[in-house]
C-alpha cells in the first residue's frame, strides 16, 4: 500500500509559495502617472545669476505652459504663457523682460535679484483639456561684499574703556565669525558675542587686546572676511630715566654721554633742555633710536637741566631733571660774553652812580653858599678897633674934607642922633 503522501506532494503547492503570491496579490498595484514637479537650478542662486525652473514629468503632447508669480494661477500674476502648436509665447503683467518660457515647460530668468525670491507656480493644459498645477520656489541670495569691522571706541584706555567691534553691515541669513590674532576666539570673561555673532565686546580692554581682529560674513552662496583690525588701546607710559657718563665737566672737554632708559617697547624718545625742545647744535648727536645724546666738547652753554620723554600714540611721561654743570676760567675775553641784558644793566647802574654823585655835590654846594650868606657883616675885635683906629679916623676926615662931606658914594653922611651938637651951633 503507497504511502498517501506520496502522490500528493507531487500534485500539492507548498504553502509557502501560497503565502508569497497572496502577498504579492495584496500589495502589487499597477503604476501611475509620475506628478508634475518644478526644480530649480541652482537650489541656492546668488543674485546676478540666471535661474532655471526646470518642469519635470510633464504630460505628452500638452497644448501649453502658463507660469505665475505665487503660489496659485492668477492671470493678474501672468509671467508669460506658451502654445506649443505655433511656439507662440505670451507675455503677462509682471513679465520683466528677463524671462523665457522653453518648449519643455522650463522657465528661465536672467540676472536674478533677490526681489525674485518666492514661489513661482506652473500651469500645464494637456490635450484633453486637463490641466496640471505645481509650484515651485525661487531662494536668491547676495553675494557678500568684504566686510567692514566698526569700533564704538577708536582710542580707548585700558582698563577702563569697554570696546564693541561689529563685522560689516546686517543682511539677511548671514552668519558671523571671528578671530583674533589669527586663531578663535579664547574663552574669556571679558569677550562677548551678540546673539547673531556680528558683534563682538571686549569689556576693559588691555595692551594685550589690540589684534589684529578678523571677522567673517558667510551665506549659502558666498563667503567674504575682512581686512585685519587693530585696537589702538592708550595706556600710560612708563617713566624714563636718565643717566650722565659725568653731569661736572669742563668747558672744551668731553664728551658727555646722556642716556635714557625706559623698560616701554615700541614707544619713542624725545628730549628736553631747560623745559624747552631740545635745538641740536653741531656738537650735539643722537642714537638712531634717540636715546642717547652725546655732547663733544662741551661748551659753558651746555650748563642746565636735561630732560627725555617716552612717548606712544598721545601717552606720554618725562623724566626728572637731571643738571650739567660746565665749568670755565673767566678771562678778559670773556666779558664779551655777557649777554646784551647784562651789558645794559652794567651801563645803567653806571649812569645812575655818576648822576647820584652830582645831585650830591650840587646839594652841598648851595648848602655852603646860603649858610655864608646869613652870616653878615663880621664884627670887629678889639684888636682892629686899637691897632687901625688912628688910621682910619685920619682917612675918613680925608676923605670927607675931599669931597665936600660926602662918602665914596656921594651921599652926605648921616648926622647921628645921638651925637650932640657942636657948641656954637
Amino acid at each position: 500500500m503507497e504511502s498517501p503522501s506520496g502522490p500528493a506532494s507531487r500534485r500539492h503547492v507548498p504553502w509557502k509559495r501560497l503565502l508569497l503570491a497572496v502577498s504579492l496579490l495584496t500589495f502589487w498595484t499597477p503604476p501611475t502617472t509620475a506628478q508634475l514637479t518644478i526644480e530649480t537650478v541652482p537650489p541656492l542662486a546668488a543674485e546676478g545669476s540666471d535661474v532655471l525652473l526646470l518642469a519635470h514629468n510633464v504630460s505628452e503632447n500638452p497644448l501649453g505652459y502658463a507660469w505665475h508669480r505665487g503660489e496659485r494661477v492668477d492671470n493678474a500674476q501672468l509671467i508669460a504663457s506658451y502654445r506649443v502648436d505655433n511656439n507662440a509665447t505670451t507675455n503677462g503683467s509682471v513679465y520683466s523682460g528677463r524671462e523665457t518660457v522653453y518648449p519643455n515647460g522650463t522657465l528661465l530668468i536672467r540676472n536674478v535679484t533677490q526681489r525674485d525670491t518666492g514661489p513661482y507656480t506652473l500651469l500645464v493644459t494637456k490635450n484633453d483639456l486637463q490641466t496640471e498645477i505645481q509650484t515651485g520656489h525661487l531662494h536668491i541670495y547676495p553675494v557678500l561684499s568684504t566686510p567692514v569691522i566698526i569700533s564704538n571706541n577708536s582710542n580707548p584706555r585700558e582698563h577702563e574703556d569697554t570696546v564693541v567691534l561689529t563685522c560689516g553691515s546686517e543682511t539677511q541669513n548671514t552668519s558671523y565669525m571671528w578671530w583674533i590674532n589669527n586663531q578663535s576666539l579664547p574663552n574669556s570673561t571679558r569677550l562677548e558675542l551678540s546673539e547673531d555673532k556680528r558683534s563682538l565686546t571686549v569689556f576693559n580692554v588691555t595692551r594685550n587686546d589690540t589684534g589684529p581682529y578678523v571677522c567673517e560674513a558667510r551665506n549659502p552662496v558666498s563667503v567674504s572676511r575682512s581686512d585685519p583690525f587693530t585696537l589702538n588701546v592708550l595706556y600710560p607710559v612708563a617713566k624714563p630715566s636718565l643717566q650722565a657718563s659725568n653731569t661736572t665737566v669742563t668747558e672744551h672737554e668731553g664728551p658727555v654721554v646722556l642716556t635714557c632708559l625706559t623698560d616701554e617697547t615700541g614707544v619713542s624718545i624725545r628730549w628736553f633742555f631747560k623745559g624747552q625742545s631740545l635745538l641740536l647744535a653741531q656738537r650735539m648727536t643722537l642714537s638712531s633710536d634717540n636715546s642717547t645724546l652725546t655732547i663733544d666738547p662741551v661748551s659753558r652753554e651746555d650748563t642746565g637741566d636735561y630732560q627725555c620723554e617716552a612717548f606712544d600714540r598721545g601717552n606720554s611721561n618725562r623724566s626728572n631733571p637731571l643738571r650739567l654743570h660746565v665749568k670755565y676760567q673767566s678771562t678778559p675775553e670773556s666779558s664779551s660774553d655777557l649777554s646784551v641784558g647784562a651789558i645794559v644793566g652794567i651801563v645803567i647802574g653806571a649812569v645812575a652812580g655818576v648822576a647820584l654823585i652830582a645831585a650830591l655835590g650840587y646839594f652841598v654846594y648851595t648848602k655852603t653858599i646860603r649858610g655864608q650868606g646869613n652870616q653878615g657883616p663880621r664884627r670887629k675885635t678889639n684888636e682892629d678897633m686899637k691897632g687901625g683906629a688912628g688910621g682910619r679916623e685920619s682917612c675918613a676926615v680925608s676923605t670927607a674934607r675931599a669931597g665936600g662931606g660926602r662918602d665914596r658914594t656921594g651921599r652926605e653922611p648921616k648926622k647921628s642922633r645921638n651925637n650932640p651938637r657942636p657948641p656954637g651951633q
